[in-house]
């Protein structure tokens, strides 16, 4: 009598754990497989899907409205800044969104962060680690890990590059001078000439070459392969 009692006291206080559900959003088998082990034997978390592309981690989210989702910022079909800010424009059933990554630039983690993710870790972080950031975003708090963290503070700090001047940026990246610019943008030479200007006074450099290196350095814009 008194082991049935022991067990059903046992029973009732699982019973009473707040689950918390997860979905992962990673388009590597092995990733996503990886992090469905670290949850696998949790009892206050549970994973109620795996999208292999953006749309499918909208899908998921939206059938199962989960409390987290895990989510690799580089995916088909809609890279993960997207989807962040489909999942923001929701009015109910908003998961907290973490990003995972091998991406840490300081444009990522900026992008990342300003969209609407509640944490930022890199893909290596410890099992108990993940774990425990997903109790915490749950709980209210934004997670970043200190050196993630750092490059928040230096993007933050640093002037911002408008939407035309990324534009152009861009071409530079690509090796176009002024003249081709003007053309492609259907803007004036004068003009480009400004915005060349305000990028190398934004970005700290000297010249184009050094430009493009603090850009490439800082995940404005990406290497060429």
């Amino acid at each position: 009598m008194i082991v049935d009692s022991t067990e059903s006291l046992a029973a009732a206080c699982e019973s009473s754990i707040e689950v918390i559900t997860i979905v992962i959003a990673d388009d590597h088998p092995v990733v996503r497989e990886g992090l469905a082990a670290i949850f696998e034997c949790q009892k206050d978390i549970k994973l109620v899907g795996e999208a292999t592309d953006g749309e499918e981690a909208v899908e998921l989210c939206g059938r199962h409205l989960p409390d987290v989702l895990l989510l690799d910022l580089r995916m088909p079909r809609m890279d993960g800044l997207q989807v962040i800010s489909k999942l923001t424009a929701l009015r109910i059933g908003k998961p907290r969104v973490i990003v995972m990554t091998t991406y840490e630039t300081e444009e990522d983690v900026r992008r990342a962060m300003n969209a609407g993710a509640k944490g930022y870790l890199v893909k290596g972080t410890a099992p108990e680690q993940i774990r425990e950031a997903v109790r915490r975003v749950v709980s209210g708090e934004a997670l970043v890990s200190p050196n993630i963290a750092a490059k928040l503070a230096q993007s933050k700090a640093r002037p911002e590059l408008s939407k035309r001047e990324n534009e152009v940026l861009l071409y530079l990246a690509n090796g176009r001078i002024n003249k081709e610019i003007s053309k492609i943008l259907s803007i004036s030479e004068n003009t480009v000439k400004k915005h060349v200007t305000s990028i190398l006074t934004k970005l700290d450099a000297t010249g184009r070459t050094e430009a493009i290196r603090v850009a490439i350095k800082r995940g404005l814009i990406k290497p060429a392969h």
